[in-house]
């Protein structure tokens, strides 16, 4: 089993700049790269891009509602490197509600699972096609408050990878947690992300 090694690739405009950010986490067999390219789709022009890089391009080895166990210790590592980056950004003068976390598929989950347990007034969750993480959701680990915070979760139905069932699970711990939820449910769709998603998506910059 493996952990991470920090890695992260940014673009767009210098922090000191800008003042604000969106953080941008890739999917299992994908890169940095290829999620920061989502970037042109999206309203983000005045905005600082950050991309973790996964070791060996996964976040964690099985899926993301395998026994936590299976998962361990690259899902740990995994929220760790994101708790770092997250860390290293505010830390510049970055005020949470201007920083925004985005995903795809297993980027999804990971930015779910780590935005739920560290809940704050963040700019926006960007949730493409992902979840909470574990086999069964442990609530004691969603902690603090999303305060308005606008999410938006999406996903196909059928799903190869995320079912309906653990998106409706996640918008209600994240309602719980004060999150303002969009959740949209594509019958039919394919495991990528459409055109209304991103137009949906660029609302939140807005």
């Amino acid at each position: 089993m493996y952990t991470h090694t920090t890695n992260v690739i940014s673009s767009g405009k210098p922090l000191a700049e800008t003042g604000k950010a969106l953080i941008l986490v890739h999917g299992r067999g994908a890169s940095a790269q290829s999620i920061l390219d989502l970037a042109n789709y999206l309203p983000v022009q005045d905005y600082t891009l950050f991309a973790p890089q996964a070791t060996t391009n996964s976040w964690y080895p099985y899926s993301f509602m395998a026994p936590e166990v299976q998962n361990q210790p690259a899902l740990d590592s995994a929220l760790e490197q994101l708790d770092a980056l997250v860390k290293s950004i505010l830390d510049q003068g970055v005020k949470t509600e201007n920083l925004y976390l985005g995903g795809f598929s297993q980027g999804a989950c990971l930015t779910s699972e780590y935005a739920a347990r560290n809940a704050t007034k963040y700019g926006g969750l960007l949730l493409f096609t992902g979840g909470l993480i574990g086999e069964q959701l442990v609530a004691t680990r969603y902690k603090g408050d999303f305060a308005g915070t606008p999410v938006l979760i999406t996903t196909g139905d059928p799903d190869a990878h995320v079912p309906v069932s653990r998106v409706e699970e996640t918008v209600a711990v994240m309602e719980k947690l004060g999150a303002v939820v969009t959740k949209k449910i594509y019958p039919g769709r394919p495991h990528t992300i459409l055109q209304e998603e991103l137009d949906l998506a660029s609302k939140l910059f807005q």
